[in-house]
């Protein structure tokens, strides 16, 4: 096979989101950092099915993107997300037989699933209202940037539901503790900004007016850092919560050779033996 074979091959793989056009929320790229808006502020950004489905599969074709290496996700006006809508979700659920729910219950899960397995980081820029579903996709991101006025609830026992949604039972507690979680997750009581940030679910307050701004800052950061490197980082973050420490040593010590071979690794050292800065790219 030639290269010019090759190349034909990964073409087919590799995937430009700059111009894609989002139906069911907000999108924009800019300098490598893309911005989801959930932008239905008079409902305080609730999710409906085609929204989820339009996620998940946006998250899908983040994993071979080439023109995004870091994603930040916001709500319009003043809150993140009020979850699934009451009206166009959990209504027509109610009629549904267990098998279709289930389809349902298996398409929301996964979302989480396609936002854990993309490369690129995810940072949720989380004001006001982070509630049911909302409080999810918040949970799912690898880093969450909160206000004072944050109010994070798993609302899940409120209508009637187990606390393990999503997969809440597994990602929660490894942010915040199991003791914690349980407490949001049986209860689905609201947990304030504070709060959230001394239980470490968000990695710091900012003010609501900065806290896109902030978020953006961050996404640049890494984007300008060595964006294939922070890909195996968060697939070793995740994949290693079912590893002995063993495997997980064998398996970091493999991902490490990897980057090793990468020309970002070159270009730290050669900058560092010139005493610069590196600029890295990302190969």
């Amino acid at each position: 096979m030639t290269r010019s074979h090759v190349d034909a091959l990964l073409d087919g793989n590799r995937v430009k989101l700059a111009g894609y056009e989002a139906k069911h929320f907000g999108w924009s790229v800019n300098g490598k950092v893309a911005t989801i808006t959930l932008n239905r502020p008079e409902r305080k950004n609730p999710l409906t099915f085609e929204s989820y489905a339009e996620l998940r599969d946006l998250f899908r074709q983040l994993a071979y993107a080439t023109d995004v290496k870091a994603v930040v996700i916001h709500g319009a006006g003043g809150n993140f997300c009020s979850g699934g809508d009451v009206h166009d979700i959990i209504a027509p659920l109610i009629d549904l037989p267990m098998p279709e729910l289930l389809l349902f219950t298996r398409m929301t899960g996964d979302l989480v699933k396609a936002m854990r397995h993309c490369p690129q980081p995810v940072i949720a820029a989380v004001d006001g209202i982070c509630a049911g579903a909302g409080a999810i996709l918040a949970m799912a991101s690898d880093m969450r940037l909160g206000t004072a006025r944050s109010k994070l609830a798993f609302l899940f026992s409120r209508v009637g539901l187990a606390g393990c949604d999503m997969g809440s039972c597994s990602i929660l507690p490894r942010i915040i503790g199991q003791g914690r979680a349980s407490e949001l997750l049986f209860t689905g009581r609201s947990a304030s900004g504070d709060e959230g940030y001394a239980w470490g679910f968000y990695n710091r307050l900012c003010d609501p007016d900065a806290l896109l701004d902030e978020a953006a800052k961050l996404a640049a950061e890494l984007v300008s850092g060595p964006t294939f490197a922070h890909g195996i980082t968060k697939k070793m973050l995740h994949q290693e919560w079912s590893m002995s420490i063993d495997e997980a040593i064998e398996s970091e010590a493999q991902a490490q050779a990897i980057c090793m071979s990468t020309h970002d690794f070159e270009r730290a050292y050669r900058a560092f033996a010139a005493k610069t800065r590196p600029v890295f790219e990302g190969d």
